[in-house]
């Protein structure tokens, strides 16, 4: 039997096979080989995160990158659903042993290529040890066929959640201007640092109405993240317009960047996909006024 199959059993049985499992699990191994593992996730829903999984994925196979997007938030997964594309099998198949990854991937737009989570399964809300596990070694062995990988990780602080930034090289924090996003965001930063010990993080802020808008969120969060967590590193990598066109593509169930590729978001989306995978310097707000502290996080603590 070849190692997906001698895994997918131990995970279908609750077994965790000494020098296999245990000795590979550290709780923040991420994909191998040459593979660029991005987790792109927030501390609150409705902040347009999956819909920048999409356009980032289009943007970069534009870069003639071999994409691979995994809906992450394996409960209820919604990627298929927003490209108006149909997955007849997803994860769930996948974890009870019913079938391989390849089986499960579905093509998008720009011939990228997707894994489609569960949707209203409550057990898989919460995978088990053995089953993140699972999906570390699977996207080890996947690796060699991709130059990225895009977790679109679900909105809050669950185990599953921080688990997949914890896989990740780079964790890319979507946010918003209003309070709640940001103190969720936070949130988020927080309870992956405490749990995984992750102090590097990217922050992109969606809906913004200008630059300055979009540097004003940055110098928020980052106050608060130097005042209360001063070993975490907040890079700001930039801010998609808000655009009448996103909502438009949404209802067509397609990309952005497909239906819309002129358009101020989609510039946003190329621009951020350059920035993202080249790693040019982030774009840096020139100091962080201490008086902006006193915004939503003044309640924050440790």
């Amino acid at each position: 039997m070849d190692q997906a199959g001698t895994l997918r059993r131990l995970v279908k049985n609750g077994v965790t096979m000494p020098g296999t499992l245990d000795a590979a699990y550290s709780g923040s191994a991420g994909p191998g080989g040459t593979i660029r593992t991005i987790a792109v996730t927030s501390g609150k829903g409705g902040v347009g995160k999956t819909n920048m999984v999409v356009n980032l994925g289009y943007a970069l196979t534009k870069l003639n990158k071999r994409v691979l997007i995994f809906d992450a938030d394996v409960g209820l997964g919604n990627i298929n659903v927003l490209l108006g594309t149909a997955a007849k099998y997803n994860l769930y198949h996948v974890l009870s042993g019913e079938r391989d990854m390849e089986q499960i991937m579905i093509e998008g737009p720009g011939g990228m290529k997707i894994l489609p989570a569960a949707s209203g399964i409550q057990e898989m809300s919460q995978l088990t040890r053995n089953q993140k596990m699972f999906l570390s070694q699977e996207f080890d062995r996947l690796a060699s066929g991709f130059d990225v990988l895009l977790l679109d990780t679900g909105a809050g602080i669950s185990s599953n959640v921080t688990y997949f930034c914890s896989m990740a090289r780079d964790v890319l924090v979507i946010a918003m201007p209003e309070p709640t996003s940001l103190t969720d965001a936070y949130a988020l930063i927080k309870v992956a640092y405490e749990k995984h010990m992750l102090k590097k993080f990217k922050l992109v802020v969606n809906f913004a109405r200008n630059d300055k808008e979009g540097k004003e969120v940055y110098r928020q969060l980052s106050a608060v993240i130097d005042k209360f967590l001063p070993r975490v590193v907040l890079d700001y990598m930039g801010y998609v317009l808000r655009d009448d066109h996103i909502p438009k593509s949404v209802k067509q169930q397609k990309a952005l960047l497909e239906s819309y590729p002129f358009s101020k978001s989609g510039k946003c989306f190329e621009d951020l996909a350059d920035r993202i995978y080249e790693e040019t310097r982030p774009i840096k707000s020139e100091g962080v006024a201490g008086s902006l502290f006193a915004g939503p996080f003044a309640s924050t603590g440790r």
